[in-house]
């Protein structure tokens, strides 16, 4: 029997750190407590957890001092756009959390409101790997000019034209009087692994840690709805029923008018759905979060 572990790199501190440990918590991974802060070892699966640096997991994994790593797709990518060195780096499993957004923005009312308006300009950015990219791919032609920081006041400031920046609510474009205009990249947490040179015995543990993932994630954006129905209008209510397969009915004692409806939604359960749902004249409508899937 192999005796091989499985070496996960995780964000040490930060969004991504929070959601890769609350999803390995949820897939039944038990980590050991101790006084190492880069090293946790889990008791119930041969893993090892090292927490370093987002911006240092692609070098891990694609160096092979880790085999897997929960990165942003945002540094990914802009690892990969900057150096051929982690071309061998590839996406085993997207992870649905630490959303975010690469947008380019310039000053609102400004001569700028589209990518071709970039040609002989400047763009301010944390990631000129994939600006450049993206630029060139659209054949526009601006000065990349790297900051670390506050890209938000470069064009305030004089130091170039637009930016490319990391976007959620909006509400710092709007205080720095910046509107974004294009989308470089949607991102959010994946688990990476190397293409080649990986071990076949770690890559079992792997595979085992990615079906509960794929469970947890699955479970997350699924619920469990029970309600009543009248038979007669039991294919309206079936079709109103949010990415179901097949509901399972069931006869209800002293009823033959009306049956229970059990379903499994693997699309998000609005409001609007419930209402439209009593308005084909179902009844006792429960929506219910679903903690464990296994295909």
């Amino acid at each position: 029997m192999s005796d091989a572990r499985l070496k996960l790199a995780v964000q040490s501190k930060g969004r991504l750190s929070e959601g890769g440990m609350d999803l390995l918590k949820r897939a039944g991974v038990r980590f050991a407590y101790g006084r190492d802060q880069l090293h946790r070892r889990a008791e119930n699966l041969p893993l090892d957890l090292m927490l370093v640096r987002d911006d240092d997991i692609p070098s891990f994994v694609a160096g092979g001092a880790c085999d897997y790593g929960i990165v942003g797709e945002n540094v990914l990518y802009e690892m990969q756009a900057r150096s051929s060195r982690y071309a061998n780096l590839e996406v085993a499993l997207p992870l649905g959390f630490a959303g975010c957004t690469l947008k380019l923005a310039a000053p609102k009312g400004g001569a700028i409101g589209s990518v071709a308006d970039l040609a002989g300009r400047s763009v301010a950015t944390s990631y000129p790997g994939l600006t450049r990219k993206y630029l060139v791919e659209r054949g526009i032609e601006a000065e990349i000019v790297e900051m670390r920081g506050s890209v938000e006041v470069a064009p305030r400031m004089g130091i170039a034209d637009a930016i490319c920046d990391l976007v959620s609510s909006g509400a710092t474009l709007e205080a720095n009087g910046l509107a974004a205009f294009e989308t470089v990249l949607e991102s959010q947490a994946v688990l990476v692994r190397r293409t080649t040179g990986r071990n076949q015995d770690v890559d079992g543990v792997a595979h085992t840690l990615i079906e509960r993932a794929e469970g947890v994630i699955a479970s997350a954006q699924t619920k469990y709805i029970l309600l009543n129905a009248p038979k007669d209008r039991l294919a309206e209510i079936k079709a109103l029923l949010p990415g179901s397969d097949a509901p399972t009915i069931a006869q209800i004692a002293d009823r033959d008018d009306v049956v229970a409806v059990h379903a499994v939604c693997r699309e998000r359960v609005f409001w609007e759905t419930l209402e439209k749902l009593r308005g084909a004249g179902a009844r006792a409508i429960l929506v219910l979060p679903i903690e464990k899937m296994m295909a």
